[in-house]
């Protein structure tokens, strides 16, 4: 008798088991659509051994007890090819996209799924951005289907210039960007906040040039040394951001300082080196010396590629896909988004929210600075001996912008 009751009892609890983690064991198929080749290869490379590297440590451990494969498809940083890339990935039975070079291509996917997903019910997809930055893609342009894991471009300069306009040596900025839709919105953001903030700064320069086509940036430096300009805003990324700050060093600018937004991603640390202490700050929501689930981690990928663990959002991804999974006792595309859209969770830098009325992520943002490493900072950029401190952090509303988002809902 007394068997007989342990016996269904036991049942009821891997009966309770079953029900909380029907995923059990699962294998998700996540495709990462990004440049793989051109000048931005260094950084999507380093974006796929990322994910691939996430993936195996959450595939140990998850909130859903699911496992993750990665595809991988290489786009060229082309929203043509990127349509593409959806459609073999849709045609590999993948129902979650990840991609984060270029907003191009992220309203591709965007686009791709909004029509597939109304087309093919039953078989729809998920998009999650873990760094394409343009605001529009969470305003006038927001999806259902889209979740963004970075913070976007004017959530970054509201906190890059909450911290410039209290620095009174500021007077003269001049303004370098990529000439797409982010460049475009980091002009335009940076213009604005720091008028409302500053308005005795004055804007000496404002240049566009083509995307991950420019090799040589020196005539851009010496337009900027030209202007008498003591900072420079850029958003520029990947080769585009390392090739304009090794011209800035080649060409002596040692007197003017740079305010980023990816300036700790792959090439860029090397470009700076030894020569711009002090003279190089990033705004990001995380800094590669972040204590917690992700220090070992950045050290154990070093260890293992002789490269930097730098994409923190990619992170969010895995965390916020388990919880949702286990959450929605599922891992059906349409009821993980429903479950994600609103969804708060513990990540590596503490709570954050996937904002329901735009699927905005909202979470707080780091100032940093290029200094020598050591101390409570012990861990390098790219071997340099150098890395990003924190110099200042904002709570998740300091940075937090509103939307326009009229989201449709299925």
């Amino acid at each position: 008798m007394k068997f007989a009751i342990k016996a269904v009892a036991a049942s009821v609890i891997l009966a309770s088991a079953c029900g909380a983690f029907a995923q059990q064991g699962e294998t998700v198929k996540i495709a990462m659509i990004d440049a793989f080749s051109g000048l931005m290869a260094t950084i999507g490379s380093n974006q796929l051994k990322s994910i691939q590297f996430l993936a195996e440590e959450f595939n140990k451990k998850n909130a859903a007890g699911v496992k993750f494969e990665i595809i991988s498809i290489d786009n060229k940083l082309s929203p043509q090819e990127t349509n593409s890339a959806v459609r073999s990935a849709l045609d590999q039975g993948v129902r979650y996209i990840v991609q984060g070079l270029g907003s191009g291509p992220a309203l591709a996917i965007m686009d791709s799924l909004e029509k597939h997903n109304a087309r093919n019910p039953g078989k729809e997809a998920v998009f999650l951005n873990y760094a394409a930055v343009d605001p529009d893609l969470t305003n006038s342009k927001c999806s259902f289907w889209h979740f963004r894991l970075d913070a976007d471009t004017s959530m970054k300069m509201e906190a890059l210039t909450t911290y410039m306009k209290d620095i009174p040596e500021i007077k003269k900025v001049y303004l370098i960007n990529q000439n797409y839709s982010h460049g475009h919105q980091v002009s335009k953001f940076a213009k604005e906040m720091m008028q409302r903030k500053r308005p005795d700064v004055q804007f000496v320069g404002d240049d566009l040039h083509p995307l991950a086509q420019v090799r040589d940036f020196s005539p851009y430096i010496a337009k900027i040394k030209q202007s008498g300009a003591d900072s420079v805003i850029t958003g520029n990324w990947g080769s585009d951001l390392a090739l304009l700050i090794k011209a800035a060093n080649d060409a002596g600018l040692n007197n003017v300082n740079f305010y980023t937004y990816y300036a700790s991603f792959p090439g860029a640390p090397t470009a700076i080196g030894s020569g711009s202490p002090g003279r190089v700050y990033q705004v990001l929501f995380s800094h590669i010396n972040m204590p917690g689930p992700m220090n070992p981690l950045v050290i154990e990928f070093r260890k293992k590629f002789n490269e930097d663990l730098t994409m923190g959002s990619l992170y969010h991804t895995f965390v916020l896909l388990s919880e949702a999974f286990a959450k929605a006792k599922t891992t059906d595309p349409v009821k993980v988004a429903a479950t994600m859209s609103g969804m708060k969770f513990k990540s590596f830098n503490g709570e954050v929210e996937m904002r329901k009325t735009d699927h905005q992520m909202q979470q707080g943002l780091f100032i940093s600075k290029w200094e020598k490493a050591g101390g409570k900072f012990p861990i390098d950029a790219e071997g340099t001996g150098y890395t990003f401190v924190p110099v200042k952090y904002y709570e998740p509303f300091v940075a937090s912008t509103p939307t326009s988002c009229q989201m449709k809902r299925p």
